[in-house]
Order: C-alpha cells, then sequence, then structure tokens
C-alpha cells in the first residue's frame, strides 16, 4: 500500500467547533481495535508537514517531513506491541502510559524511536534528524503528537454519523 499525501488538518486530535478527532484520526483507530489511545496531532510548527499516511489491518503510521531535518524525518506509529529491546524506561509526560527511548545512532544523523506504551497498544515516534538542532525536532514530537483516548474517537464516530456507524461494531 501506496502512503497518502496528506494536509495535517487530517490528523488533528480536534477539529471544528466541536473540537471532535478528525477523520485520519479515525482510520489510525480503526487500524489497531485494540489501542487505547490513538495518536494526533496537537499542532505542527513551521517548516514541517505531514507526508503520509499508511493504514493497515493490523497497524497506522505517519510521517512528518521538516526543512531542516529532512524527508520522513519523524514516523508516528500505532501497533498493537512495540519491540522494546534495547530500550530504556523513563518518567513518562503522558497519563496511563510508559515511556520507552531507544537511540540507535548519534553521528552523521541522530536516530531513535520514542516509544509509548499503553493497554492494547503502542504509540511509537520514530526520529530520524540530520539538523544541528536535534532538541527542537524531539521536542516537537513529545508536544506536538498528541493522543485522544478511544473512547472520544468512538463517540465522534457515533455523533458525526447519527449512530449509522460505529467505531468497533
Amino acid at each position: 500500500m501506496r502512503p497518502v499525501v496528506l494536509d495535517s488538518e487530517v490528523l488533528a486530535c480536534r477539529e471544528g467547533d466541536e473540537g471532535t478527532p478528525a477523520n485520519g484520526v479515525v482510520l489510525l483507530a480503526q487500524s489497531v481495535p485494540t489501542a487505547s489511545w490513538v495518536p494526533c496531532l496537537e499542532t505542527i510548527p513551521l517548516g514541517w508537514d505531514v507526508s503520509g499516511l499508511e493504514a493497515t489491518d493490523e497497524n497506522a503510521r505517519f510521517w512528518l517531513d521538516s526543512d531542516r531535518d529532512g524527508r520522513h524525518a519523524v514516523e508516528i506509529r500505532l501497533d498493537e506491541h512495540c519491540d522494546l529491546t534495547g530500550a530504556t524506561r523513563i518518567p513518562s509526560d503522558r497519563e496511563a502510559m510508559e515511556r520507552w527511548e531507544r537511540v540507535t545512532q548519534v553521528t552523521p544523523q541522530y536516530v531513535g524511536t520514542r516509544s509509548y506504551v499503553f493497554e492494547g497498544g503502542c504509540i511509537s515516534v520514530l526520529f530520524r534528524l540530520s539538523g544541528e538542532n536535534r532538541a527542537e525536532p524531539l521536542g516537537f514530537a513529545t508536544q506536538g503528537v498528541g493522543a485522544v483516548p478511544r473512547d472520544a474517537v468512538r463517540e465522534a464516530v457515533h455523533e458525526q454519523t447519527e449512530g449509522r456507524l460505529e467505531l468497533d461494531p
């Protein structure tokens, strides 16, 4: 399956007057029906763009391009399970999630994975940073990439379709 190029609003944690998760977030949720949390975008800073979304019946992911760090500098994945081999558990910055970090390369690129593990799933932020300032993209990965509870996505689907469709039939 080829990734689809998207606008960042398609993955918004809250859109419109109702502040409901965007349609792309619904697609991510459908890919991993066990996941109690679903990744989304809180904000996207200048110089960053969503470059694609791929969803299967096993996992989902989307990519962010950076004008400084290049194409697919950050990949956000939603899976039922994460590979935490070689990762270190550190204090989490997200409620109801364990946070794990693994850096696999420091130079010439800064490469690694930040994983958030929770009931029924895992959100992984894979980064491959080429720019000089590494703190900014990692800060974005922590603050710009959000997560919404599956229950909120389920409720939004039910309300937007006036009960005709369900996220988890």
